[in-house]
Parts: structure tokens; sequence; C-alpha cells
């Protein structure tokens, strides 16, 4: 066995992480404000920004995210088949549904409640000056009613070549009940989609052991061309966030699972390191969903038969860390903008900010949508969306970090309800060495 193999996933992930990040700061200091750096190397000079950045490490961040996102279709449908035909009780789905439902809706609403409250304590709009050229063009968010017809396919095939998750959940679950209702035939058919799942998982497998590669991809170009100044001009609003962000995922989590499970908080948050630095480095909850369902099973021990519907289900409708975002740049918008703003608003942004996070979920740019929408609820300006923009990337790999733990948490308190839940595999701590590793 070489020493790459004895090195868990988890410190070769963030050893990547450290690398990307080290180099890419290295680059932006190297080439300043100049386009790009020629480095001679006698018979040609090589570009520093035109190889490196935007050639490999664009290339090979991009081909890790894309191969993540190749498996996430197959994986929640097949998974996700392959639990629903394996329910002895229909009526199981309806409380699986429920209940799930009622736990996202219930932490979206905690967290925006946690980031309003934070905000208006730190108040990190007040004396920022308003930039002249400020400018967004909010986009139409479809209402509750269409995301509810549009959650049935038409057509399966495009739905899953779309990569529209709720059309492929309803699809999935309707042909796992018809699977489980249809005797031997069903049976038969239920033994494929085993198989085609343990294949799944193994490709699972042999890509998880490239992620350190592709993480040190990302990390590098993002840090070589995100602007530091930005952030440091919004520095108040930026760790207001991420303050709020930390609360959610260390804290009420943790509250949340030890009164509802009895587990305990610092297993879970110490199995949830891969999944969380995937989720980091991708900016994706689905990009993440092969991660996040294998921590879930392998790792926290909740039962495929009820990960396999929470997690697609979460990584669609769970939106905590972008609630958090949308509470605090409420806040600061509206201080920003000198306008005052009531408890009612204050509720109605709460309100409107948790039921969004399921009338638009699967929407792209589904962040900025749902504060546009919050924004006008409250009569605050949308070009105030304009100013936060530019330190959104940074932020947004930290929210997608905790809306994965909060997808995890849920699954956990859902599968220990119904018995679907083990707690050996939650407990037993070598779980926690490696997530995957090559036979």
């Amino acid at each position: 066995m070489t020493q790459n193999n004895k090195m868990s996933l988890t410190t070769r992930i963030m050893l990547g992480m450290v690398a990307g990040v080290f180099l890419g700061l290295l680059f932006q200091f190297i080439l300043g404000e100049k386009e790009d750096v020629l480095i001679p190397l006698g018979l040609f000079d090589l570009a520093l920004k035109g190889f490196f950045v935007d050639g490999l490490f664009h290339i090979g961040g991009q081909i890790f995210i894309a191969s993540l996102k190749m498996l996430v279709v197959p994986l929640v449908f097949i998974s996700l088949v392959c639990g629903t035909c394996s329910l002895s009780d229909p009526k199981k789905l309806g409380r699986l549904g429920g209940k799930s439902i009622a736990l996202y809706l219930t932490t979206t609403a905690v967290a925006i409640t946690v980031a309003i409250s934070l905000a208006l304590l730190v108040s990190p709009g007040v004396g920022y000056d308003v930039p002249t050229e400020a400018a967004f063009d909010a986009k139409q968010a479809p209402t509750l009613a269409q995301v509810i017809i549009n959650m049935f396919p038409t057509n399966p095939i495009n739905a899953m070549a779309e990569g529209n998750m709720l059309q492929v959940i309803v699809f999935a679950l309707l042909f796992g009940i018809a699977m489980a209702l249809s005797g031997e035939s069903g049976k038969r058919v239920a033994k494929v989609f085993d198989d085609l799942n343990t294949v799944v998982l193994k490709l699972v497998t042999i890509l998880m052991n490239l992620a350190p590669i592709g993480v040190f991809c990302l990390m590098a170009k993002l840090f070589t061309t995100i602007e530091m100044g930005l952030i440091l001009g919004l520095a108040k609003y930026f760790f207001t966030v991420l303050a709020a962000l930390f609360i959610h995922a260390l804290i009420n989590y943790s509250a949340l699972l030890k009164i509802l499970t009895g587990l305990s908080p610092v297993t879970f948050l110490t199995k949830m390191k891969d999944a969380c630095m995937f989720a980091f480095s991708t900016s994706s909850s689905s990009a993440t969903m092969p991660v996040t369902l294998e921590t879930a099973t392998k790792k926290l021990g909740a039962h495929n038969s009820v990960a396999s519907f929470t997690v697609p289900l979460g990584a669609t409708i769970n939106m905590d860390g972008t609630a958090i975002m949308q509470g605090v740049a409420t806040v600061f918008i509206a201080q920003v903008f000198a306008v005052d703003l009531t408890i009612s608003d204050y509720l109605m942004v709460i309100l409107t900010a948790t039921l969004a996070s399921v009338g638009t979920a699967g929407v792209p740019g589904v962040g900025l949508i749902m504060l546009a929408m919050v924004l006008n609820q409250v009569g605050l300006p949308v070009e105030g969306i304009a100013i936060i923009m530019g330190v959104d990337r940074l932020l947004d790999m930290t929210r997608t970090a905790v809306n994965v733990t909060g997808d995890c948490m849920v699954t956990c308190v859902v599968a220990k309800s119904e018995n679907e839940f083990d707690t050996d595999v939650f407990n037993d701590q070598n779980a926690t060495k490696n997530l995957v590793k090559l036979d």
C-alpha cells in the first residue's frame, strides 16, 4: 500500500485546498495589476495566467465539477428507486416527505431569524457609501403553483438530461412505487437496480479519489482571480454573514440533532468534514450530492431507504445558507439606503424567504432570485444586490457547506424517527478516517 492510500481523503483534500489557496494568492501577488506575466523558457514564453489559471487550473476544476454533476442524476434516480421499492409500507413515503419538508422549512426559518437578529446587532450597512453605478437586473421567480405543476415531468428522459431534480425525484418515487406493486416482475427489476447502484457507488469511489486534484485547481483559480479589495470594503457585511453561518451550522444544527435524536453533535460534525469540504470547493449542493449520500449512509448510519429521499430533496429545497445571506443582506441594504423596516417587515422577510426556498427550487441563480423577491416584498431597492455580488463567491461556498450539513442533520433526524438508523455506524470512529478508498 502506498503512502498516498494511507493518508485519509480528508487530509488529502485539505492539503489540496491549502496548496491551491496559497498558489492562487501567490499568482495574484505576482500578477498585480497586470493582465498576464510571461515566463521566458528559452524557445518560448509561458503565460502565467493564460497557461496556468485560465488553462490548467480552469480545465482541471471544471472537469472535476462536471464529473461530480455527471453522477448526480443516475445516483439520485437509481438510489431513490432502490429505496422506494424496498419500502414495506407505502404510507411511509408520505411520512418521510412530511417530516423532511417540515424540518427543512423550520431550519430555514430559524436560519433567517438568526441572520436578521445578528445583522441588527452588528449594523453592517451603517456608514457604507452607496456606489452610483450599482445596478441589478432581477429575474422573475416562478409562482408556487407553477413550481408544483413543474414537479411532474412530461418527459422523464428530458428531465434527467436537464438535471431537473424535482422532476427526477417525482419520477423515481413513482417508478419505485410501481416496482413495489408489481410482484415478481418488480423484484426482478429491483435486482437490476441494486446492481446498478453498486456500480454507480464504485464510480463515486473512483472519482472521489481524484478530488484533491480537483479541489486544488478550483482553489488556485479562485484565489488568483478574487478581488480581495471588495471583501475588505464589505468586511462588516462579509463577516456578519460568516458568523451567522457558523452559528447556524455549529449551534442550531447541534441543538436540533441532540434534542430530536439524542445523538452526539460532536460526532456528527466530525463526520461531516469531507462533505463540507466538497461543498465548499464546488459551491454546489447538487454536485456534492454523491458525497453527501455516502456520508449520510456510510458514516452517519442513515439507511439508504431514507437518505436516498431526504438528501436529494434537501439539495433541491434546503436553502438555510442562502436564507442567512438574505437576512443579513436585507438588513444591510435597508441600512445602506436608510430605509427603516418594522417588526412586521422583518416577519414578512422570514416568511417570504422560507416559502421561497421551496418556490424557487431548481431555478438557476436561486439565491439572487430569492433575495430579489424578499427585497421587493418589503419595498427595498433591488439594485442593492449589485453592492454585495462582488463578495458573494466565497460566501456562496460557505453557505453551500452549511446547506449540506443541514441535509445530513435532517436525514439523521428523519431516519432515527423511522427506526431506519444504525447507531453503531454513527458511533464508529473508524468510519471518520476515510470516506472512500480504492480497493
